[in-house]
């Protein structure tokens, strides 16, 4: 499939017509389905004492399967194996690869988006970015030009779908006042520039994160979309899907798992290299982790390694101050695509006394991402709080922070 990657540069997304061939059309609906149906059953044991029969599926406002996650990920069998061979396919897989500019981008998470059983309106424009446990939105931007997007995100869908609209652009800079202006007032409607994505079944958007995005209409017509993202960092807590996956797709996600835990090696290098005041080897690690990125995009992945060295400090119970609970129960799970590779990870490669002196390296960094009140910036999937939302850190460089070791 050809695309237009100057085009998705400067527009932040692209829209791709039959990403799904026609004649796998049908097939690939009828194997979502049924994990629709096993993800029902799971909800409906799962409900709440004041929940409605079927839980979370009459409850949400857009009822979201995580297919790579427990439980669903283990229900996957011969008979719905589609569901994940659909990501590695060309018309994504390969299309992601050649977007984001690496030789072999991996799946990160697998979803599918569902209709609500009652029509619940539109949701607030946001940017899909939570700076309180990543960076500032500008450490995105500032790397997003000088070297390319690390992430791409998708909405594939099974069925003709209208719901998201997209600011053009606006993954290359930050709100305008205008914008911020509507979205303090009404954020659940349109935005000047909005673009309304018409996608027909098995039509396709690709953007950039954060690019500001609109879910406009959560309605009861027939949704059925599929949802993720690309990046050459990925983690799989479950494979037990493998078994019914063709030799091909078990290899892609074969190397992608040792690519994973080879991430988590350079992730560790880099911390250790931290403690050990080790220059050297933590310029190593960040060319091994990130490769080709520029002098932004090293100060973007050593915000997110102060981050990583926060969360291994949590991990072992230390005591830190300061520290909001969003970001302590952020700690709790995982996202390698900003170098957060879970608990397990900091418990089985630190010991406490190297938690503590990592994170009194970082840190002075940390304060430099704060500010001294609580403030709100809109267009955020967060409340207000005392970390920047759009700044990063004035006149610094990965430099400076090896020096303030």
């Amino acid at each position: 499939m050809k695309v237009n990657r100057t085009q998705f540069m400067e527009e932040g997304y692209l829209v791709l017509r039959e990403v799904i061939p026609p004649d796998e059309l049908n097939t690939l609906r009828e194997s979502y389905e049924l994990m629709v149906s096993r993800q029902r059953d799971i909800w409906t044991k799962e409900r709440q004492p004041n929940d409605p029969p079927g839980g979370v599926w009459e409850t949400s406002a857009q009822p979201r399967l995580n297919l790579g996650r427990e439980p669903l990920a283990g229900l996957v069998d011969e008979k719905t194996a589609s569901v994940i061979e659909i990501w590695a396919h060309e018309n994504m897989q390969g299309v992601s690869s050649e977007l984001i500019g690496v030789e072999d981008a991996g799946v990160t998470e697998m979803m599918l988006m569902c209709n609500p059983v009652s029509d619940r309106g539109p949701a607030a424009w946001h940017r899909d970015h939570h700076p309180i446990d990543t960076a500032p939105l500008q450490g995105y931007l500032d790397d997003i030009v000088e070297t390319g997007p690390r992430y791409v995100q998708w909405n594939l869908s099974l069925y003709d779908d209208s719901v998201l609209w997209v600011i053009p652009g606006s993954h290359l800079r930050v709100n305008t006042d205008e914008e911020n202006q509507q979205l303090l007032a009404d954020p659940r409607m349109p935005l000047p520039n909005g673009v309304q994505t018409h996608l027909n079944a098995g039509d396709g958007v690709v953007y950039i994160l954060p690019i500001l995005h609109w879910g406009s209409n959560y309605s009861r017509k027939m949704r059925r979309t599929i949802h993720g993202g690309f990046s050459n960092f990925t983690h799989y807590p479950i494979l037990d899907y493998m078994e019914y996956l063709s030799p091909q797709v078990q290899e892609m996600f074969n190397r992608w798992n040792k690519r994973s835990h080879q991430m988590q090696m350079w992730t560790e290098y880099a911390l250790q290299a931290v403690i050990q005041k080790n220059a050297t080897a933590y310029h190593t690690a960040l060319e091994k982790l990130h490769p080709n990125r520029g002098e932004k995009g090293k100060l973007l992945s050593t915000v997110f390694l102060c981050k990583a060295a926060c969360f291994v400090a949590l991990a072992h119970g230390c005591e830190l101050e300061d520290i909001p609970d969003d970001l302590r129960n952020r700690g709790k799970g995982f996202h390698s695509i900003t170098l957060n590779w879970g608990p397990p990870f900091a418990e089985e490669r630190f010991t406490r006394e190297e938690a503590v002196v990592l994170w009194e390296r970082f840190k002075p960094l940390d304060a430099l991402l704060k500010t001294d009140e609580e403030h709100f910036s809109p267009g955020f999937q967060s409340g207000p709080m005392r970390y920047y939302f759009n700044e990063m850190p004035p006149n610094y460089s990965v430099s400076d922070f090896i020096a303030s070791w």
